[in-house]
């Protein structure tokens, strides 16, 4: 079965100085170019928006992984680090590094938590969408 799914934005002005409205369902928001690249700094830029997708389906993968694997835990929370190099000339992300905290966790299972991490960046789809580009890894894992 093949799902579609479509985001709407309009964008005004001209590179680094534009700034756009994004609809993703229901919900509004605005969007430019980070100012730590020149930009507006308007709302979430598209390097923000590439590491929320990915942080959004690792996050729902590994409590799918932790229970599948009868690790406990009430929630996650997920810290995620992208690198871009080479700007401004060859500005490309080399780099998304996910660190997960496992809150209502076990610390004595701590090496079954890093290895259900593991597997839960192999299995989240838009981490594997964007692994042949860019090196996507799991950095500290956290247990509390």
């Amino acid at each position: 079965m093949d799902l579609v799914f479509t985001v709407k934005a309009n964008w005004a002005g001209i590179n680094k100085d534009g700034e756009g409205e994004m609809q993703i369902g229901e919900h509004r928001f605005s969007y430019s170019a980070p100012a730590n690249m020149g930009g507006k700094g308007v709302g979430s830029s598209p390097e923000d928006l590439l590491l929320a997708a990915v942080t959004a389906c690792y996050s729902g993968t590994l409590m799918r992984v932790l229970s599948q694997s009868h690790l406990p835990a009430k929630s996650v929370a997920i810290q995620t680090e992208g690198m871009v190099d080479g700007f401004p000339q060859g500005a490309k992300f080399t780099r998304i590094t996910v660190n997960p905290t496992i809150k209502g966790g076990d610390a004595v299972r701590q090496v079954e938590y890093e290895r259900a991490a593991q597997v839960a960046r192999d299995q989240c789809f838009i981490g594997r969408t964007v692994r042949d580009y860019l090196h996507y890894a799991v950095g500290s894992v956290a247990v509390e």
